[in-house]
């Protein structure tokens, strides 16, 4: 096993000193006996370069077999649930690496250990977890604790300090809706050429007029299809408003939005000479931790390249619930298969991945997003990092349940109805509401002849 692979030496000598000193103060008996741990993860080069690697320098009496999930990911078209559990049949893994979807279903059938017993006998920290993760995840558990989560990824309101000192207008705040940061936005001039003026907002590759409404109606809870009753839900009073401010905010060239889609391809150095945030000619985007790695990396890539003061805040946000956040996901939660007879093994995994240890090593970079343990994650490359974690995750799921899984034919007709019919929104051929509504007719038509052939699909496998 190659335990220092892709490690920088300096890197290597801080966690052999960190370990070191975590075997001195709870080396056991237990420990020290030879253990097998069966681990089911996507990839087993991913997994020891995250996670296995640095397991196993704490714990080097451990034995780890990376069980591939690679048959539940070829019944993508099929049955992914009862591909999942086959192979649990089969393999019979001690720790779990599930999507929450996946969690819930296994929780809800028993398939899962109930965490809290582990945690209380050992008084193991979850006070500086993320808030509301662990509630999250019991209310997905159906209110036991059946898994925990290392990492987390979530959206920030990222701004360029001294544009808005340089015009008069006054820093963002943690917790700003949409109607709030495009009311911002529109306070920058509008002046000046496509390449060379200031921008209020955008992203990096521009919002077209659909996207930045669907980000708009993401932060508010709302969904193109209700996944319960088969329904496409566009035309809605919600969705409305979001078009509406969206429209609103490209009309008003406030906003980032490239006649020429923004950059096409080339060499790095003009990638990045093609994104107005990172060159200092956008007042505020929003984008998640690894934006961060790009603008460290921006600094060294070009020569003149001419730096400015970055702010965070927390957002956006829905007015009705300003203290949460739709748009923090955990890629992976870790569970204990019930029934196991490796729990010591299995906990003690969990444990470090989850522990002091592991995030003050991992906190020196944000590849695998942000770390749910809060104690050692102060700053990235001289950066705050207090705003993502002034939110906690909302108890809304992003995720539909695999029974519920809306078919992908459908959405390749769906993106083809709503670019024609956005396209003449913007033209003014058409009206908010009238546009709406005809993408919603057209699209619900698709998504019954989507559903239908899934069907008829599957009943001929089946017969």
């Amino acid at each position: 096993m190659m335990i220092f692979r892709k490690l920088h030496k300096p890197l290597i000598l801080f966690i052999v000193c960190l370990l070191a000193a975590g075997c001195a103060k709870t080396g056991t008996k237990a420990e020290n006996e030879q253990r097998t741990l069966k681990v089911l993860f996507g990839d087993e080069g991913y997994f020891y370069q995250t996670y296995g690697d640095l397991f196993a320098m704490r714990y080097p009496n451990v034995n780890i077999e990376v069980v591939s999930m690679q048959s539940v990911y070829d019944a993508e078209e099929k049955d992914t649930k009862k591909a999942l559990k086959e192979l649990l049949d089969k393999e019979q893994p001690d720790v779990l690496m599930l999507d929450k979807d996946s969690y819930s279903i296994l929780a809800s059938e028993g398939l899962l250990m109930d965490l809290q017993t582990l945690i209380d006998r050992d008084k193991f920290d979850t006070s500086s977890f993320l808030p509301g993760m662990l509630e999250m995840l019991k209310e997905r558990g159906g209110g036991k604790l059946y898994g925990l989560s290392p990492y987390f990824y979530a959206n920030v309101i990222y701004y360029n300090a001294d544009l808005f000192a340089k015009y008069g207008v006054e820093p963002p705040h943690d917790g700003m809706t949409w109607q709030e940061i495009i009311d911002t936005a529109r306070r920058f001039p509008t002046d000046g050429d496509e390449k060379s003026r200031v921008y209020g907002f955008g992203s990096n590759f521009g919002y077209q007029l659909q996207d930045l409404a669907s980000m708009i109606a993401s932060t508010h809870g709302i969904k193109e299809v209700d996944p319960k009753t088969r329904k496409v839900t566009i035309n809605t009073e919600g969705w409305k408003q979001a078009y509406q401010l969206a429209l609103d905010a490209i009309e008003s060239k406030a906003i980032y939005n490239p006649q020429d889609g923004g950059f096409q391809g080339g060499s790095m150095e003009e990638y990045y000479n093609s994104q107005p945030f990172l060159m200092g000619r956008m007042a505020m985007t929003t984008d998640g931790s690894y934006f961060l790695q790009n603008l460290r990396d921006v600094k060294t890539r070009l020569k003149d390249y001419k730096p400015f003061q970055l702010g965070i805040v927390a957002g956006p946000v829905d007015p009705a619930k300003p203290d949460e956040s739709r748009e923090i996901y955990f890629g992976r939660v870790l569970s204990i298969r019930a029934n196991t007879p490796n729990v010591e093994a299995a906990w003690d995994f969990m444990k470090f991945v989850h522990g002091e240890e592991y995030a003050k090593i991992k906190s020196r970079t944000l590849n695998e997003g942000m770390l749910t343990r809060m104690g050692s994650v102060k700053e990235f490359e001289g950066v705050n990092l207090d705003a993502f974690y002034k939110l906690k995750p909302s108890s809304e799921s992003n995720l539909l349940s695999s029974e519920d899984e809306i078919p992908s034919a459908f959405y390749e007709q769906y993106y083809s109805i709503l670019s024609r019919e956005t396209g003449l929104l913007e033209k003014k051929s058409k009206s908010v509401d009238e546009a709406l509504k005809t993408i919603e007719q057209e699209a619900q038509a698709q998504l019954d002849k989507a559903l239908k052939d899934k069907k008829d699909k599957k009943d001929a496998e089946t017969n």
